[in-house]
């Protein structure tokens, strides 16, 4: 159900070198591109017109009006199971204490006295947020891109989820239901490369806002890449990645279980277990097949995704190995279950999010850990953040000096100006001074 990599016995290799012999689904951004062009330019020119257009071609529905009416968000939180509100209700209150914590306070630095440079932070005015719809239903997804952008104090919310059929053209309830709950009352019928457009262009019924953030499939990833410059994006996020780094005090059950669950968002989704233990590798292989016929969405998700190529069990020759070959996979979703798991963890330098030891898995973090679960992907853990309080927010410098402070740096200035061969820059300094730069003290 599962291949095998065996890195064992030869030193590691480096770099890209390592991370080519790794398991990763193909993602092709570019080829997608040229195919949303065509989708976002009509909703540039069309407007509200088009997006119907598009969610009666692409959801079988034809809509009315593309922004979900005030009353329909009242009947879904109304009618929400209230098990499902209090889950609800519960990881937004551990997702705001999490996200709370990472608010960003103004900070001034005294460079010399009468010198001073202040960076205070300041939140975009409007952000689209998107909640995808396809396979699955997501209200956790709304969570967590609401409630970073509302502790940074964005003041204009916006959210976008397909258009159902099954509900007569409004994005799912319990989507609608989780908006109420964090009081976003601005909620449009709109998926994939059509709700980005709509966002980036703005249209009759949406005014365009500055940012766009949330996971979706390869159509929102490239519809983010096509307006790239114009907005501001998380991330062009892929197929999502579980990868766990375990010796032999991992229970197999855990792990099985745990790649399953990643398994089953998508039959592009990477499952990849790096161990020392050959006898683990076995006794999880065996333990995927009672776990998988015991589930749902065996044939179109789960098995190809355990059986494609982003999938693995990766033997190593110990725990050292393990972490660099982790590292150079860079995870979305890194479980280490090893022993002392904490500071196996402490070590690892490249991951979306770090669940540590057999009582914390992934599907915490999805629900109610307090973290986002909106994560880099594609090996972009090397580089990038999952989304935060500060991916809403813009570090703004405040230079303040007196004419004795300018005084005293003025000739390292002017000499750095000629240096680069720009003279005005260095006669927009002598120009305070009558021309002439004031000697060094």
């Amino acid at each position: 159900m599962i291949s095998r990599i065996d890195l064992r016995g030869d030193a590691l290799p480096e770099g890209p070198a390592l991370r080519d012999l790794l398991p990763r689904a193909d993602f092709d951004v570019s080829a997608a591109l040229e195919k949303v062009r065509p989708i976002c330019e009509a909703v540039h020119h069309r407007g509200d017109a088009a997006l119907i257009d598009f969610a009666e071609k692409f959801d079988g529905v034809r809509l009315d009006q593309v922004r979900v009416p005030a009353e329909a968000l009242d009947k879904a939180l109304a009618e929400l199971d209230p098990a499902v509100r209090a889950a609800l209700e519960e990881s937004i209150r551990r997702a705001r204490l999490v996200h709370r914590a990472q608010r960003r306070e103004t900070h001034t630095t005294q460079v010399v006295p009468g010198g001073s440079v202040t960076e205070k932070w300041v939140p975009v005015d409007r952000v689209g947020l998107y909640a995808p719809g396809g396979r699955s239903v997501y209200p956790s997804s709304v969570i967590m891109n609401v409630v970073p952008a509302q502790e940074a104090g964005v003041e204009s919310v916006a959210l976008a989820s397909p258009a159902q059929a099954e509900f007569g053209g409004l994005p799912h309830p319990t989507i609608l239901a989780a908006c109420a709950l964090l009081g976003v009352d601005e909620v449009y019928a709109a998926g994939g490369a059509t709700a980005v457009a709509m966002f980036a262009y703005g249209t009759e019924s949406c005014p365009p806002a500055n940012m766009v953030t949330g996971p979706g499939n390869i159509w929102v990833a490239a519809a983010k890449r096509y307006f790239t410059g114009k907005i501001g994006i998380d991330a062009e996020a892929g197929p999502t990645e579980i990868a766990i780094l375990a010796d032999a005090t991992a229970d197999p059950v855990h792990v099985a279980a745990d790649l399953i669950s990643q398994a089953e968002h998508d039959p592009l989704a990477a499952a990849v277990l790096v161990t020392d233990s050959p006898e683990l590798a076995d006794a999880v292989e065996k333990e995927l097949e009672p776990q998988v016929a015991a589930t749902r969405h065996i044939d179109d998700r789960i098995v190809p995704a355990l059986k494609g190529r982003q999938s693995a069990i990766v033997l190593v020759d110990g725990v050292d190995e393990g972490l660099k070959v982790v590292d150079a996979y860079g995870a979305e979703h890194l479980e280490i279950q090893t022993a002392d798991a904490a500071a196996v963890a402490d070590r690892v330098r490249n991951a979306g999010a770090i669940f540590i030891g057999p009582w914390a898995p992934v599907s915490l973090g999805d629900y109610a850990a307090g973290s986002n679960h909106v994560l880099p992907t594609g090996g972009c853990a090397c580089h990038s953040s999952g989304l935060s309080v500060q991916s809403f927010l813009r570090g703004i410098h405040i230079v303040d000096y007196t004419k004795d402070a300018l005084a005293e740096v003025a000739h390292h200035v002017v000499t750095l100006a000629e240096a680069e061969d720009l003279p005005a820059h260095g006669a927009a300094i002598k120009a305070r001074f009558g021309w002439k730069v004031p000697e060094s003290k």
